[in-house]
């Protein structure tokens, strides 16, 4: 099942939703940080203990040379179309974080 997936252009707006998400329940496990720049997505991950994409490498498989062809990759592992993941790549391309809530 595809999670939900909620955006921000604002790292701490995002991590006021993850805490949001585990006060109501939500394992921090079930939750994603994905953003085009692997050190934003660290530092954001890191701060509310919640997964990066560098935990599904390891589901992927695959090296890629291009970071668009990698998050298109994880994306399509949490069951979005291709069509879906490359408008998800897209928001990234635009300064976007994404949060990916898997229920």
């Amino acid at each position: 099942m595809k999670p939900a997936v909620k955006e921000f252009q604002d790292d701490t707006e995002l991590m006021a939703e993850v805490r949001r998400q585990a006060s109501n329940g939500i394992s921090k496990d079930d939750l994603y940080v994905i953003s085009h720049d692997d050190d934003r997505t660290e530092r954001v991950a890191d701060a509310v203990d919640a997964n990066e994409p560098d935990d599904l490498n390891e589901l992927v498989g695959t090296l890629y040379t291009k970071k668009g062809e990698e998050l298109r990759a994880i994306f399509e592992e949490f069951d979005f179309s291709s069509d879906e993941a490359s408008n998800l790549e897209e928001k990234l391309d635009h300064g976007k974080i994404l949060l990916l809530i898997n229920t």
